[in-house]
Order: structure tokens, then C-alpha cells, then sequence
């Protein structure tokens, strides 16, 4: 497969860590460098994509801050470091992107948010606000509560479980090195770049490194094991260095880096999981009007539902079945089970009276349906 070029992507996720926005002497941000990305960013959000940020730094500002000695951290000195770390990270990104007019969010996730369904959903819905709302939204491990037993890590992957939550197409992990090396290109002076990965095989993971930075907690492997979530996904992944000025113009303009390639896209990688990976929790039939509209390609909206089957959460897979009890299609549903019975039928406007929330309008939303016969 040839090589991508970044503005071909709508929506994209970039990683950046610890080691490229902390100077560690000193103990503070790299401004200029980080400027320089700021303009990337709002170049590309200028051009009408999606950005999002994935940023490690808070503990590495809150020891700083703090004033603590170099050295290994125990857990709860991290968590402090990250709580006062948190509030200075959060208050750069939002002036570096506010200098181009750019609003930021932070979001704070754990483990558990990317892995348990309702806790997925609200940030994945928190997300999609933001982006609606044209803000860049910055995203870090919440290292204040996470604990060694729940938490990634590492931000590579953390980046790779965010890129694939928000739908993105494309992931770009901003590194030390410019690339994935057929070996260590410190141990190895005849190390070769690799270009283009086209699928991430035992041969490719067997070329990951180890992690060179005090403030890294990354390396090559978890880079890699970033990749296969990503690209299992549907989201391609770029490996390119940080180490210069203006990096994303640099990988628009062909500059050196590893592009790890998938053949699928966000879209129908995650239908494809609904289809076919989720047990089903419950059955909604709907009339013969809503079956047109979701065959048109809308969403399912609790007016054109006549029927509520099944113990079902919110974010749960169920089936959808037309008057005639044929199936139409699988989803995820936007309401419990209970819920769902209450405003089955009724429009949306009504749904707020009824539940006395401001709820979603749809009951399932075209981006988490699946037609059947278009599962791939």
C-alpha cells in the first residue's frame, strides 16, 4: 500500500509525551517546541479536521512544581505530584490552542473508562461534544486515583483506546525516534527505517526497543502494542519524531516516519464489532416507518419504536426487529431497559417530560447501528 498523506484524515489523534514537552533539567515546558505543535494543530483544525490531544506531562510538571528530587516515585507521591501537575498541563494547552482561538477540554480517563460500557459512553459522548463544539480536547491517564493494578501505563496505548473510542482515523505517536528501526538504531549503526507497516506480524513486534527516557514510561514494544489496537480498529498509526520543530508539517510534508496501515476505517471496523463480537441484550420492534428510515440510513428514535424486549443497560447490543418480527439490524442502545419502555413511541421532545432528563433523541444512533446485510 502507498503512503497516506495527513490531510486525507478527518479525524486525528496526537500523542505527545513526557519526554518531548518537559525539559527535564529545568523542569519546564518546552514553549517554542511546543508553540510549534499548537500551530500544527490549529493548521489542521483550520482545515476543518478533528484534533485531539493525548498528553503525559503532570507528573513530571507537579514534581517540578514541587520541588521533589530526581528519582523513582512511590505510587502515592505520583498520584500528589500528578494532582498539582494536572492544573498547570490543563492551563498550558489551554493557552498555547487559545492563542489561535482554539478552546481545550480536559479529560481525565483511567483504565476503567475505556473498558467498562457506561463509563465508555459518557466519554466517549464528552468527546464528541467537544469536537462538535470545535475544541481541542486534551486527554491524559488520571494519575491522581489510578493505581499500578488499573492503569495502562503508558500513554501510547492509552492514545490507541482514545483514538479508537472517538472514532478516529488516524493516530499519531509523537516519539523520540523517528520511526519503527528493523533494531535499535542506537545498538545497531545498520538499524534500516521501516516506512510502511503493512500489518503488525511477530516479526515486527520482535523489532521493539526499550524506553530511554527517566520520564518515559513507554518504549517501542508498547508503541507496537498501541498499533495493533489501533489498526484492529480501523484507525492507521504514525510513528514520527518530536524532536523537531513543527512535527505534524513535518510527517504533511514527507518527512521521515513509520506508517502503520489498516484496510479498514473506524466506521465499519466498529460495526463490524457490533454485528458480530456482542451478545445481544434485548429486542426493540419497531414500525414499518422507522424500518424505512433506518434502511435510508437514519437513526432509530423512540417514536418508531412499538416494543421493548429484554434486561438491556445503556450501551448494551440488541436486536431490532420491523413489525413483522423480521431482524433489521443490531445496535447499541442509548437507554436501559426500563427507560426504553417509558418513551417507546413518544417523540423526542417528550423524552425530558417523561424521564425528566435531558436525554439522547435517538434510541440508537446511526454510528452504533448495523443493517443487516451491511455488517462489513
Amino acid at each position: 500500500m502507498s503512503r497516506p498523506e495527513l490531510k486525507n484524515f478527518r479525524r486525528i489523534v496526537v500523542k505527545v509525551g513526557s519526554s518531548l514537552l518537559i525539559d527535564s533539567a529545568a523542569g519546564e515546558v518546552r514553549a517554542k517546541w511546543l508553540a510549534a505543535l499548537a500551530a500544527d494543530i490549529a493548521k489542521l483544525h483550520g482545515d476543518g479536521r478533528d484534533v485531539l490531544v493525548v498528553s503525559s506531562g503532570s507528573i513530571a510538571l507537579g514534581r517540578s512544581r514541587l520541588k521533589l528530587p530526581r528519582g523513582p516515585l512511590k505510587l502515592e507521591e505520583s498520584q500528589a505530584a500528578a494532582a498539582v501537575g494536572q492544573i498547570a498541563l490543563a492551563r498550558i494547552w489551554s493557552e498555547v490552542l487559545g492563542h489561535h482561538g482554539i478552546g481545550a477540554g480536559q479529560i481525565l480517563v483511567t483504565l476503567q473508562d475505556t473498558e467498562e460500557r457506561r463509563r465508555y459512553l459518557n466519554a466517549r459522548s464528552t468527546i464528541g461534544k467537544l469536537l462538535e463544539w470545535r475544541a481541542v480536547p486534551v486527554i491524559n491517564e488520571n494519575d491522581t486515583v489510578a493505581t499500578n493494578e488499573i492503569r495502562y501505563g503508558d500513554n501510547d496505548r492509552l492514545a490507541a483506546r482514545v483514538a479508537t473510542m472517538a472514532s478516529a482515523d488516524l493516530l499519531v505517536l509523537l516519539s523520540d525516534i523517528d520511526g519503527l528501526y528493523t533494531a535499535p538504531p542506537g545498538a545497531n549503526p545498520d538499524a534500516k527505517l521501516i516506512p510502511i507497516v503493512d500489518s503488525v506480524t511477530a516479526e515486527i513486534e520482535g523489532m521493539a526497543g526499550a524506553a530511554e527516557s527517566e520520564l518515559s514510561r513507554g518504549g517501542m514494544y508498547t508503541k507496537i502494542e498501541a498499533a495493533k489496537i489501533a489498526t484492529t480498529a480501523g484507525t492507521h498509526m504514525i510513528i514520527a519524531s518530536g524532536k523537531v520543530d513543527h512535527p505534524l508539517q513535518k510527517i504533511a510534508d514527507g518527512g521521515l516516519c513509520t506508517w502503520f496501515l489498516t484496510p479498514a476505517n473506524p466506521v465499519t471496523a466498529r460495526k463490524r464489532w457490533i454485528a458480530g463480537s456482542l451478545e445481544p441484550k434485548g429486542t426493540l420492534t419497531i414500525d414499518a416507518g422507522a424500518v424505512a428510515a433506518l434502511r435510508a440510513g437514519k437513526s432509530l428514535l423512540p417514536a418508531g419504536v412499538i416494543k421493548v424486549e429484554g434486561d438491556f443497560a445503556r450501551g448494551d447490543a440488541v436486536i431490532v426487529r420491523g413489525p413483522d418480527t423480521h431482524e433489521i439490524g443490531r445496535g447499541l442502545v442509548a437507554y436501559d431497559a426500563d427507560n426504553a419502555e417509558k418513551i417507546k413511541g413518544r417523540s423526542s421532545p417528550d423524552v425530558m417530560i417523561i424521564l425528566g432528563i435531558s436525554g439522547r433523541a435517538e434510541m440508537i444512533h446511526r454510528d452504533d447501528l448495523v443493517i443487516s446485510g451491511s455488517r462489513s
